[in-house]
């Protein structure tokens, strides 16, 4: 696994292993707490890995077994965050992280173990999926905090998990079980912590292996399905399923398929 001088600051580390880039939030004293320069790398590093061909699937992930992201560095805001005007500068910032990570037409996954909290359920809600182990934790402390969620950060927990479990959420700002969480279908996987690194391995191997352009496709799709309907563009969605058929990919896999073999896919 090697590390990529992709980053601003050493709290946010880009790993390139194989086929998977990992995303670390490298900030184990603060368990994992998300600070202003840990929000401004990322983007930088989503774009790297978007534009490696090597590069099939994103992991992100906490450093150490204790958190995944414990939520924003609370340390920061009564500089960052004192008021309107200091917020509007740190969402800004914010923002563009958690949009460079939706907007990754790559496969993403969170791999998340122990805290998960606030910011960093948003941080996961960001992903394609979530894998956790059995001692995570989750929970959105904002009513306890007095903070304000725009509608972004809420619709995405409400795609996710429904209505009336993104309010309870929020309303009890109390913290979840990972059972818990997979039952509300904040996450897709539970499994114990020896096993956690295993099972994103599985994944990430499977996917890995897949083609390229049909998971762009269904990935861009998703997110138009989703989308308000007046903000849909059908036309790009065509566009790539019809570069699939097109594709050398489909073409690899169909004579894979006669020649009962597994099928190697360059992404073209």
């Amino acid at each position: 696994m090697n590390d990529m001088s992709l980053s601003t600051t050493d709290r946010i580390i880009a790993r390139k292993d194989g086929a998977v880039g990992w995303i670390l939030f490298n900030n184990p004293a603060r368990r994992n707490a998300v600070s202003t320069d840990m929000w401004a790398a990322i983007p930088r590093i989503v774009e790297a890995y978007e534009a490696d061909p090597e590069i099939r699937v994103l992991v992100l992930t906490g450093a150490g077994d204790k958190a995944f992201v414990s939520g924003a560095d609370i340390s920061e805001f009564e500089q960052q965050r004192s008021n309107v005007e200091n917020v509007k500068a740190y969402d800004e910032v914010a923002g563009l992280a958690n949009k460079a990570l939706v907007g990754c037409g790559k496969p993403t996954i969170a791999m998340i173990r122990g805290w998960c909290i606030g910011g960093g359920v948003g941080v996961s809600l960001t992903c394609d999926f979530r894998v956790a182990s059995d001692d995570a934790r989750f929970g959105v402390p904002a009513a306890r905090l007095g903070l304000g969620y725009d509608m972004n950060g809420i619709r995405r927990l409400v795609d996710v998990v429904g209505p009336s479990y993104a309010k309870e959420i929020f309303f009890t700002a109390r913290h979840y079980t990972a059972s818990e969480a997979h039952m509300m279908g904040l996450v897709n996987r539970v499994v114990p912590a020896a096993e956690l690194e295993a099972e994103v391995a599985r994944y990430t191997g499977m996917i890995a292996e897949n083609a390229p352009l049909t998971i762009a496709a269904v990935k861009r799709a998703v997110r138009e399905i989703i989308a308000d309907e007046s903000a849909r563009d059908s036309a790009a969605v065509a566009g790539m399923v019809e570069a699939c058929f097109a594709s050398e990919d489909y073409r690899e896999g169909r004579t894979a398929f006669m020649e009962k073999r597994r099928p190697v896919f360059r992404g073209r």
